[in-house]
């Protein structure tokens, strides 16, 4: 089971999808059926330990149907859900067999957070073209539920890595590598086995540099370190043989007796060698095709306390967002990668501080810490808004009151909102028209005594009177653009010439029609007059004709 969650739909449908390569994806029922059956575990084990007040913050794309069967069996509990990899844009996300029951499972939760605005503008997008649920500045109303979309960019342990230099062990290393190649520019990458690294391409781009430039042979090395991961996918293992295979060709063509073009590494380096190579090499190759974020570029910038060593970044990473004094590549542009390494071999070691100083200091005010407060903060908030919106349902001691202050007065009026209160909303207008249950009850409503009933709506003025025919309402209509009191006729308190209003109707109407014709499912709904809002505004405009007001 364990094989088809992980290695199965995990990294080989959500993983290439969600980085933008759908050609990698393998769509298969199997798979899926595992995956809710691990989520399932992951819900039933969970409430085991949720109380009234806890709190529940779920992490990445292995567990994205848990919000939605968490809230189903404690729908009191705050849930909070991350996304470390990229969301992707609605044309590819939707190639996805079971997209519907991944977006009803992540709105599950009471907040959604995402390392980019690229990626929350995605997801957005997604839901408004899958579900048809629309946002308000990044808030969703659903099931009487508000669900905050959020970007938190994840930050480092700053202070971790920017301290680690000091470290005794860290320093003797550093020293090592520096004596080792003490005449050489290092070039340092660093990333595990992953089609979406762009590992292959910064070896082509080294390549050409080495064809371009005869002179820097012997006075640069590529350190090249590959950490194992996924083996038992068939497209990692294709990829270390191209890599290593790619190696050998460069060190063969150009290598020396003293002298390796590329030492190449396949393993783990744990955080004391990481940190040392950070602090020992003159550049860094961060130039994944696509990632979420990618936390090693940001690494590289906090332990540099020397605030030496250059930074190259690929666009496509979501770091590339704050680290914009990087130098910022394509990684599928060979020739653009392999100018930039030359160049960051160049600089000088003034502009190096410079850049390397700004960017420490963006990464030291938005750390690892100050991320995970925000997101608490925001999750906080909205348990606070969500308790403001809660339905409060009246008392019985309440009923009675109203119903005694009812029974006392000496004259009543009700005002009674149609859509959504008196009858459903519904996406059709002819829909919306009453039931005889309905018209019975305002009938006799009407007939009480001394009452007033008062029906107010945004449909048309004629058909509220062919629908409540007999029965004796008032009506305000078209969103408070008419008024009709019982036996008497239609009033408005704005009037403007017929004429004025046909021909104003009739241009909006072309341009309306226009994003009907482009718009599958929309429709024009055409009332007796403008809305009481446009009437106030032409008035305002046009206060200066006479003959318009």
């Amino acid at each position: 089971m364990l094989e088809k969650f992980y290695n199965g739909f995990c990294n080989k449908i959500l993983w290439p999808l969600f980085h933008s390569l759908p050609s990698y994806a393998v769509y298969d029922e199997s798979y899926w059926k595992n995956y809710i059956v691990v989520n399932e575990i992951f819900c039933e084990e969970t409430l085991k330990h949720v109380t009234e007040d806890s709190v529940v913050w779920i992490h990445d794309y292995h567990l994205m149907l848990l919000p939605q069967m968490l809230k189903k069996e404690a729908p009191n509990t705050l849930i909070g859900f991350f996304l470390h990899i990229p969301f992707p844009p609605p044309e590819i996300f939707m190639q996805l067999p079971w997209k519907k029951e991944f977006l009803e499972g992540l709105l599950g939760c009471d907040l959604i957070g995402f390392h980019i605005y690229e990626y929350t503008a995605n997801f957005l997008r997604t839901l408004s073209r899958t579900l048809g649920i629309d946002h308000k500045m990044g808030e969703i109303m659903y099931q009487e539920r508000v669900i905050k979309v959020d970007t938190f960019p994840m930050g480092i342990d700053f202070d971790l890595f920017h301290n680690a230099c000091e470290k005794v062990k860290i320093k003797k290393l550093v020293n090592k590598i520096k004596k080792r190649f003490k005449n050489q520019k290092i070039v340092f990458s660093v990333d595990r086995l992953d089609y979406t690294k762009g590992i292959y391409n910064r070896l082509l781009a080294y390549e050409e540099l080495l064809k371009r430039r005869p002179d820097l042979h012997e006075k640069v090395v590529l350190i090249m370190v590959v950490v194992p991961s996924r083996e038992g996918v068939e497209h990692y293992q294709r990829m270390k043989k191209q890599l290593e295979e790619k190696v050998s060709e460069i060190n063969g063509k150009f290598g020396k007796i003293d002298w390796i073009p590329v030492l190449y590494y396949y393993r783990f380096l744990n955080f004391e060698e990481l940190v040392t190579h950070y602090l020992a090499v003159d550049v860094i190759l961060v130039t994944p095709l696509k990632d979420g974020m990618n936390l090693i570029a940001k690494e590289f910038i906090a332990s540099r306390k020397d605030q030496r060593g250059v930074l190259i970044l690929s666009e496509f990473a979501g770091s590339a967002k704050e680290l914009g004094e990087a130098f910022i590549v394509n990684p599928n542009s060979i020739s653009e990668l392999s100018y930039a390494i030359e160049n960051a071999l160049e600089i000088s070691e003034e502009e190096q501080r410079e850049r390397i100083r700004i960017m420490q200091e963006r990464l030291k005010r938005y750390d690892i810490v100050k991320w995970g407060k925000d997101f608490f903060c925001t999750l906080t908030d909205l348990k606070e808004r969500k308790i403001a919106l809660k339905t409060k349902l009246l008392t019985t001691e309440v009923i009675k009151q109203i119903k005694k202050s009812f029974e006392k007065a000496s004259s009543r009026i009700l005002f009674l909102d149609y859509d959504g209160t008196l009858v459903p909303l519904v996406s059709k207008p002819y829909l919306a028209s009453p039931d005889e249950e309905l018209k019975n009850l305002l009938k006799a409503l009407s007939n009480i005594p001394n009452t007033d009933v008062v029906i107010i709506s945004g449909r048309k003025k004629e058909d509220l009177v062919n629908w409540f025919d007999g029965i004796k309402i008032n009506f305000i209509s078209e969103h408070g653009m008419f008024i009709k009191k019982y036996n008497k006729d239609w009033e408005t308190l704005l009037h403007f010439p017929q004429e004025f209003v046909r021909e104003f109707k009739e241009k909006i109407k072309n341009i309306l029609e226009t994003y009907v014709d482009r718009l599958p499912r929309s429709f024009i709904e055409e009332k007796g007059h403008l809305s009481r809002e446009l009437c106030l505004l032409i008035k305002s405009l046009y206060k200066h004709l006479p003959q318009f007001v």
